[in-house]
């Protein structure tokens, strides 16, 4: 028997979603929201081991009341248990405050065997939540899992890759993952299982509900030692195609002169 906590996060679609580059942030209102893509991989990873040992699987998220209904989709793709931590005191959180509000609310849960959590965020891309919350909670942290090769209720043995190379790691539990995108694909729900999930019950926890674990001071964006000063859109430009038409001699030297002006070739004489 092993129990497994999943924190997920809920992103805006990214190839919908419009920047305030004025106030520096995502403006999630412009589009719908969804559990970040790499967090599947980590429930995924998840339920099946869930499936071969027995025990559990509960998601854990913080963002606004809307962000139920991604707690609700991993309920659907095989999570038993959802918690989601809601309330004005938690918005603005930069990476360190979420890390300590999601490891003060496992804290809370109390029953825990193994985290596994996406590599990054496709809204954030840093990659420090997981690993933040595994110094929180004082417990080893293997990062870029892309394998599972054994697994227990004692320890775990597990694949990772770092540039080339690729490490085999043994950890005892508790412990924390970070998961990549080739680990694994995740399920599709099924209707039932969308059914299930629309009746299943969640967890939602304030900032009073933490407070034997967590001091408000270090919640939000009060809690926050960065802030961002600047968000920068780049530009999207598609290949641009040129015909040289007429002589072959004269089009050729009309190529050499467009590749001197584009900085690729040296003087053209």
């Amino acid at each position: 028997m092993i129990d497994i906590i999943v924190p997920i996060k809920q992103v805006p679609d990214m190839d919908r979603v419009k920047f305030d580059t004025e106030a520096g942030r995502i403006d999630r209102s412009s589009a719908s929201g969804e559990i970040n893509p790499f967090d599947l991989n980590a429930l995924e990873t998840a339920v099946q081991l869930r499936e071969k040992l027995g025990g559990t699987v509960t998601t854990i998220s913080m963002g606004p009341p809307q962000a139920e209904s991604s707690i609700r989709d991993s309920l659907a793709r095989g999570a038993d248990f959802g918690i989601l931590l809601v309330g004005k005191e938690f918005a603005g959180a930069d990476t360190w405050a979420t890390s300590y509000a999601l490891a003060a609310a496992i804290r809370k849960l109390g029953r825990w065997d193994l985290i596994i959590c996406g590599e990054k965020t496709v809204d954030g891309d840093t990659g420090q939540v997981g690993p933040e919350m595994a110094e929180w909670l004082d417990i080893p942290h293997v990062a870029y899992v892309s394998e599972v090769r054994e697994a227990s209720d004692s320890g775990i043995t597990v694949v990772c890759e770092m540039e080339a190379d690729r490490y085999g790691i043994e950890s005892p539990l508790p412990t924390l993952l970070t998961v990549t995108k080739d680990i694994n694909a995740p399920r599709l729900p099924s209707f039932a299982d969308k059914m299930r999930a629309r009746k299943a019950e969640i967890q939602q926890w304030g900032a009073a509900d933490l407070a034997e674990f967590a001091d408000p001071a270090n919640l939000g964006l009060k809690g926050s030692p960065t802030r961002l000063n600047k968000v920068i859109i780049p530009s999207e430009e598609g290949r641009k195609g040129v015909v040289f038409r007429g002589n072959p001699d004269d089009a050729a030297r009309r190529v050499a002169e467009a590749l001197q002006a584009a900085g690729t070739l040296g003087s053209v004489k």
